[in-house]
């Protein structure tokens, strides 16, 4: 599972490093930095319920 965050969009709420914080976190502004494009195992779900509830839409996940 891979994932992206458009850095352009997001508001810096934070709710993806709340909810997925092994796979998301902030630059000293707050917009989302991925650790990595790749979802380790066992962070599927997380991830999923984080693209689910950025309120910008700024994370979605890539089709391989």
């Amino acid at each position: 599972m891979r994932i992206a965050g458009d850095r352009e969009i997001c508001m810096g709420t934070g709710v993806c490093v709340m909810t997925a914080g092994a796979t998301f976190d902030q630059d000293a502004d707050g917009i989302v930095v991925l650790t990595s494009d790749q979802v380790a195992a066992g962070e599927e779900k997380l991830v999923r319920n984080a693209v689910r509830m950025c309120p910008s839409g700024a994370l979605r996940i890539v089709s391989d």
